[in-house]
This record gives structure tokens, sequence and C-alpha cells, in this order.
């Protein structure tokens, strides 16, 4: 039983964590739905191979989303024509940097971190972007059609209406109020159910793990970076709330290499936003995502501890320690909000379930009693009605 409680308030801690950055997600995704033109989006981060990828670990750099944030706004790039590449290096691009992390980075870190962490971020992005592109280049034939029509109320086809005449068909605040409605109803409903599974089971992990295995073993070396990013991949942690504890870590001992591995994998990965991957991008590119990231982020902080020792430099973190980002009454109220925006789709999501199941059972019993009732009638090569040629 007290298992039990401590998975659900370490799930309740996560979702206090999260449900301001989510609530922002959303809302982000929302409006790049109504105010990113569906074109644009198709064009710039769509058929082209490189490119796309480029521009989207760009975009995606200075955007201040965490892990679980991120997936509402990437999933409205995917329905708007991005390449599962662009997505993926949106994916890992955001969540590991943002101004306000970088920010925090330079007052409780160095600057060399604070350059360390957006370069490191492009790069593992951009890498697991082509990757996917390579193993599957976008085509005429995977390319999803960009829905050109309003956005807003479905005014027009988007074809036939030039955009500088649609343009001034709807308001700021028809087209804000639409975006709205977009993001905490359709696009909150698409990712509700997955992201709760994913708490759960984030929950139980952080459970699990001990609150000493950050700071055994983590002076420097690859043995360093293995434990961060096995400590890092499952665990939620957004990239502004990361950022003290690397500092904290390295003040304990803890190598600049390793502490940069926790501030990548820590933020872009977690087992909610995989389970939420999972459903965006499926299975191959999911697994792309990961082991890229994984195998460039060990890379990188071998490379950086390699850079404070060949400058001779310790990484000391500045004293003092940043103040809660976010004050609990707002956390408290975003999880409010967002449990109440929650409890319809997970309801559908939960019957859905049950329908399939049932459906599931009752096929079964069909066919065991047809079968059972037909034993003794032979088989009759007789083809369905709309399979018959006429005579």
């Amino acid at each position: 039983m007290n298992f039990i409680t401590n998975i659900f308030l370490e799930s309740w801690n996560l979702l206090l964590d999260a449900s301001v950055y989510i609530l922002f997600g959303i809302l982000v995704g929302g409006l790049l739905k109504i105010f990113l033109s569906p074109a644009m989006v198709a064009s710039h981060l769509g058929k082209r191979r490189f490119a796309s990828v480029f521009k989207a670990a760009i975009f995606g750099i200075p955007i201040p989303l965490c892990s679980c944030g991120v997936l509402p706004a990437a999933a409205s790039l995917k329905k708007q024509g991005a390449n599962n590449g662009a997505v993926t290096a949106f994916l890992i691009s955001t969540p590991e940097s943002g101004v306000d992390s970088i920010a925090i980075t330079y007052a409780l870190l160095d600057p060399i971190m604070t350059a360390a962490r957006p370069i490191s971020a492009f790069l593992t992005a951009v890498a697991a972007g082509l990757t996917e592109n390579l193993l599957h280049a976008p085509s005429e034939k995977d390319q999803p059609t960009p829905d050109l029509s309003c956005a807003v109320d479905g005014c027009c086809d988007g074809i036939d209406c030039p955009p500088e005449e649609h343009a001034q068909h709807h308001s700021f605040t028809e087209k804000l109020r639409a975006g709205l409605h977009f993001a905490f109803t359709e696009l909150w409903g698409d990712l509700a159910g997955w992201f709760f599974v994913g708490l759960i089971l984030a929950g139980v992990i952080t459970a699990l793990v001990p609150e000493d295995i950050m700071v055994s073993f983590l002076g420097g070396g690859i043995l360093s970076m293995i434990i961060m990013l096995a400590a890092g991949i499952p665990l939620y942690i957004c990239a502004t709330a990361s950022t003290p504890i690397a500092a904290a870590l390295i003040l304990k001992g803890v190598s600049p290499g390793a502490a940069l591995v926790f501030l990548l994998v820590g933020p872009a990965t977690n087992v909610t936003s995989l389970t939420v991957l999972l459903g965006i991008l499926g299975k191959r590119a999911a697994a792309i995502y990961l082991s890229t990231l994984a195998v460039l982020s060990v890379i990188f902080g071998l490379i950086l501890d390699q850079v404070y020792t060949g400058l001779g430099l310790s990484a000391r973190a500045v004293a003092g320690q940043a103040g809660e980002v976010i004050p609990f009454e707002i956390q408290l109220a975003g999880t409010i909000v967002l449990l109440a925006l929650s409890v319809r789709p997970v309801w559908e999501s939960v019957n859905a379930l049950f329908r399939k199941s049932d459906h599931h059972h009752d096929n079964h019993n069909h066919n065991y009693n047809h079968n059972e009732s037909c034993d003794h009638v032979p088989s009759l090569p007789i083809e369905p009605p709309e399979c018959r040629t006429p005579s």
C-alpha cells in the first residue's frame, strides 16, 4: 500500500511540474494550427530531406517548451505537413533548450556550458532528423496533404480563395478563439490518454530510483555518462528545472560532461513523452529519436569534459540557487485546469478500450458458436455476391 501511495505522490508531483508547461504547449499547438499556414509548413518542413530538418532544429531552439509541452506542438506540425525527420528534430531541439533555460544556465553554471547546451541540442536534433529522413525519405505518397481550408470556420477551401483575400475574413480575436478551441479539445483529446498512461509509468520508475544514484560514481568518464543516461531517460524534468539540479550535481563533484548528458536527456526524454511519441511518429522514428539522443549526448559529454580539461578549467556553479520558476499556486491551478480538460478525452479513451475488448469477446463467442453449430455442414465454394462476375 505504501508503494502505491508513493507512485501516486510521484505521479502527482510530476503532474504539478508538467501542468503549466503542457498547457502552454497545447496553446502553442493551437496557435500554430490557426496562425501558421499549412502550405508554408508543407513547403519548409515537408518534402525536402535536409533543409526541413535544419529549419525545424533551429526553429525549436528558442521556444520554451518542455518534453511534454512540445508534444502537442509537434503533433500540430505533423498534421500540417511536416515530415518525420523535421518533427523529430523539433522534438529534440525544443525541450533541450529555450530562452528561459539558456538564461538560467548562464546564471547558475558558466559560459561554456551555456554554449554547449544549445549547440549539442541542435547537432543532436539534426543528426536524428537526417537519420530518419535518410532511412525513410519523404515522398509524395507519405506526405500528408495539408488542409488549406480555413482553420477558423471553413469559410473557404484555401485553393480558390487568395491568401490576401482570406486574411481579411476573420479578426485576430476570432482566430485566437478558434485556436484555443482546437488546442483544448481536438489536440489535447488526441494526447491525453497517452499522457496519463505514461505519467503513471513515470511515477512507478521515479518511486523506484534511489535518491543518491545520481551523485555516485559520476566524476567523469564513460561510466559516468552511461549512469547519467540511464537515470535521465525515464525521468521527467523540464529544461529550466534541470539546470539548478545540474549545478548542484557539479558542486558535489559530478563532471560537467555528465551534467550535460543530464541536461540533454532529462528534458528530451521520459516515459510520458516516449509513449506519446510512439503515437505521433511510430516505432521506427521513436527508436531513432531515442538511440541518436542517447549516443550523441554521451559523445558530447565526453567532448565537454575534454574541453574543460584542455583549458585547465574547473566547472563551478555560481553561488546561489535559482528560485522557483513557477509558484506552487500557479502549478496547482494549472493541474486543476489540465485535469478538467482531460476528463472527457480520458473517459472516451477508456470507453473505446472497453468497447474494443467487448467487441473482440463477442466476435470470439460468435465464431465459436458458429463453428459449433456448423460442424456438420460441408463448406461450399460460394463467392460473396460482390465478388461474382455478372453472367
